[in-house]
């Protein structure tokens, strides 16, 4: 196996993430009270007010709380709730029915981080739960085939009983556990067969942004499991080739390697999101026009695909580094918690959420800056919609229950190593 597992050997690497976490709670939770201050000021919106209470006491009751309940990382928690904060202040600004809206979904996001950490905290036999989710993503990704809406060309949304949801976000979740259970238990092949039809079922949908994201991470998983350079190369291999047939058979991809090429040629028509997003983010310079002072309404999806253009554009193109540090740093501490696992199955299932995590990222802020062709995929925490937002949040509760099962096995590790040094 290419994943390695590490024990902890003291609690002096906990002592300073505790000591790292504690200021770090406290300067999140005064920026976002001093910046839903400041929009109130401005409007003298009484919602803003209550965000100005609200937010704050939901990043501490998600930092201090949780840890009351069953070990867990302070650190990690303080990073997602930061970015978390983030996309509430940066949609109200846009829109305070939205914002709100988001408020409502963070809150729903920590109830649904919470039963995921306890599910992986403390689920011993996974074979059953995995043999069910087979089927049901399979399901899920075939909704939109049968009942799907078309946004922006892909048809990939599904509107039941008048709420509407992405199955694709779903069975993010859904596909890194199949993954990771396969996968420790060294079935390569049934692992790729799955991720190969939920990615036939994603091409058909023309969903090539998830797909993406699918691809990686399973490809990914499936070179740390088993060290293989073939499957690595024949698997970027496979890539190049899904990229090309996926430009010749999609006219709505190729519109957008044309635009991402020379978003120029057209700034009034298919160019125009491009342009208005980087002429956003050039105006905000490097410390931002400040909040609410500038005019980010001009960048079409600016709640969702071009968020971090809004973040550049208001806050300074200083302050989306310092965003991109946070998920570098949230990633960082993923990663350390794959490896401090001793289980096989637990390891990837860190490795697969922080994969996922990263690999979003890079593609929704590569898209925003014109370092890549943009693709439908939103940024994590920060972009609007529940779907987003709550399946982000239970990647972060997959990582909690894997550091929460470390910290148990470390003190349990302890224990027996005091109790054989008090034996006469």
């Amino acid at each position: 196996m290419a994943i390695g597992v590490r024990k902890q050997t003291s609690d002096a690497s906990g002592d300073a993430r505790l000591s790292y976490a504690r200021p770090l709670l406290r300067g999140v939770m005064l920026f976002f009270l001093l910046a839903f201050l400041l929009l109130w000021l401005k409007s003298y919106d009484e919602r803003a007010l209550m965000l100005a209470v609200i937010v704050p006491v939901i990043i501490y009751i998600g930092v201090q709380g949780i840890p009351r309940l069953f070990p867990a990382d302070r650190l990690l928690l303080s990073l997602t709730n930061f970015l978390c904060a983030l996309g509430v202040l940066v949609l109200y600004r846009l829109s305070p029915e939205r914002g709100l809206q988001q408020a409502v979904n963070f809150g729903v996001g920590v109830a649904a981080m919470l039963i995921c950490t306890v599910a992986v905290r403390y689920i011993r036999g996974w074979k059953g739960i995995v043999l069910l989710l087979v089927p049901a993503s399979i399901g899920l990704l075939a909704l939109p085939l049968l009942y799907g809406t078309e946004v922006y060309g892909a048809k990939n949304w599904v509107t039941i009983a008048g709420f509407g949801f992405q199955p694709s976000e779903l069975v993010k979740l859904s596909l890194i556990v199949i993954l990771s259970w396969l996968l420790s238990r060294r079935k390569v092949a049934l692992s790729i067969l799955v991720t190969g039809v939920c990615l036939g079922l994603l091409m058909l949908q023309k969903d090539l942004g998830t797909a993406l994201l699918y691809y990686g991470v399973a490809l990914l998983a499936i070179w740390a499991a088993t060290d293989s350079g073939l499957l690595l190369a024949l698997g970027c291999v496979g890539a190049g080739g899904a990229g090309v047939l996926g430009y010749r058979m999609f006219a709505h991809v190729k519109r957008r390697v044309a635009v991402w090429l020379n978003p120029w040629s057209d700034r009034q028509g298919s160019g125009y999101q491009i342009v208005q997003g980087l002429i956003a983010i050039a105006n905000g310079g490097l410390f931002g026009t400040g909040l609410g002072l500038g005019n980010p309404g001009v960048i079409p999806a600016s709640y969702n695909d071009y968020i971090f253009a809004v973040i550049c554009h208001e806050f300074g193109v200083l302050f989306g580094i310092v965003v991109l540090l946070f998920f570098l740093a949230l990633i960082m501490r993923g990663i350390s918690i794959a490896r401090q696992s001793d289980s096989v199955f637990h390891s990837l299932l860190a490795l697969c959420c922080t994969a996922l995590i990263g690999l979003q990222t890079f593609v929704i802020v590569g898209g925003n800056i014109k370092l890549i062709p943009l693709t439908g995929v939103t940024l994590p925490f920060i972009s609007y919609g529940g779907t987003s937002l709550v399946s982000s949040m239970c990647l972060i509760g997959f990582l909690q229950g894997v550091a929460a099962r470390n910290t148990a096995q470390l003190a349990e590790a302890e224990k027996r190593a005091r109790f054989e040094e008090e034996r006469p």
